[in-house]
């Protein structure tokens, strides 16, 4: 093969894979491939006559490439909270396909992805590369100018974070979280009947003024009042995914995993939500332990 091949054919071998490293360490589609871009444009001009294990050297690279990437974000923190209910979460103009962002946002977990947006740089690169790829933290060290005994420490603090702290029992959080999972269900699939049969007839729901521009909070109350409004929402809920939020279940909504708000549910001992707050308030959502289900 000859060295103008080895680029296009061979890191098309291992696209997907690396793919998926970029995706974990950036939860954003567009960003994932333009570092798969960039990996490729340094891998084409570097020597890799001596590389043993070309997967492992690449995953190295597009490793180094979502770091630096990381960093930048870091300083350009940005982001202004508003339009949430009246705009799409995620459109075609944002640079990537809505569609595709919300499959992979659904396999990688929603919470998971927000958690590891809360981390810093080095502790995400840590945490997916060491727990979700099982490169060693020999390996990790390098990238970050660390020792391996140091990195292990930015893994351990990103998996407490990624895990959170004591949830409920076993039990109620598992009756609840076959409640909220019926509710996203419902939500997702537009079926306004089934989400009814969830709400207790006089069900309340509490939406802080950041969900919606008003003056104060908004209540609705009733099932069938509640039920139209989560119906206007259909679309946004396929970037929403059940977490664990101080320690029970409720719902998120982050699309390439930056936090928009979250829906936190009363649920009455027959199965029936009887309350739901909404909360987009930046200040109330950093208040919220939040974590993943199944970390």
């Amino acid at each position: 093969m000859g060295e103008s091949a080895w680029p296009t054919e061979r890191f098309e071998e291992h696209r997907s894979h690396l793919r998926a490293v970029a995706y974990r360490m950036l939860g954003s589609v567009s960003e994932a491939d333009d570092a798969l871009q960039e990996a490729w444009l340094r891998a084409s001009r570097a020597d890799t006559s001596d590389v043993d294990n070309l997967a492992g050297w690449l995953t190295t690279v597009v490793a180094r490439v979502c770091l630096n990437m990381l960093r930048t974000r870091e300083r350009q923190r940005e982001e202004p909270l508003d339009a949430l209910l009246t705009d799409p979460a995620v459109s075609p103009e944002d640079g990537g396909d809505p569609e595709e962002e919300a499959v992979l946002a659904d396999s990688v977990g929603v919470a998971l992805l927000v958690v590891l947006d809360t981390l810093s740089p080095a502790e995400r690169l840590a945490f997916v590369l060491h727990d979700m790829f099982a490169v060693p933290f020999d390996e990790i060290g390098p990238m970050l100018e660390r020792s391996p005994a140091a990195v292990r420490q930015l893994a351990s603090r990103a998996r407490r974070r990624v895990k959170g702290a004591s949830p409920l029992p076993e039990a109620d959080l598992t009756r609840r979280r076959h409640v909220v999972e019926a509710f996203l269900a419902a939500t997702r699939g537009g079926n306004f009947d089934a989400l009814v049969a969830l709400l207790h007839p006089d069900v309340v729901l509490h939406a802080d003024k950041s969900v919606i521009p008003t003056p104060e909070p908004v209540v609705v109350t009733g099932a069938v009042t509640v039920a139209k409004g989560a119906m206007a929402a259909t679309g946004r809920a396929h970037f929403t995914g059940l977490a664990l939020l101080d320690g029970t279940v409720g719902l998120a909504m982050a699309p390439r995993g930056h936090l928009r708000l979250v829906l936190c549910f009363t649920i009455a001992e027959d199965g029936l939500i009887t309350e739901i707050e909404v909360i987009a308030d930046r200040d109330r959502l950093n208040a919220l332990e939040f974590a993943t289900l199944d970390g």
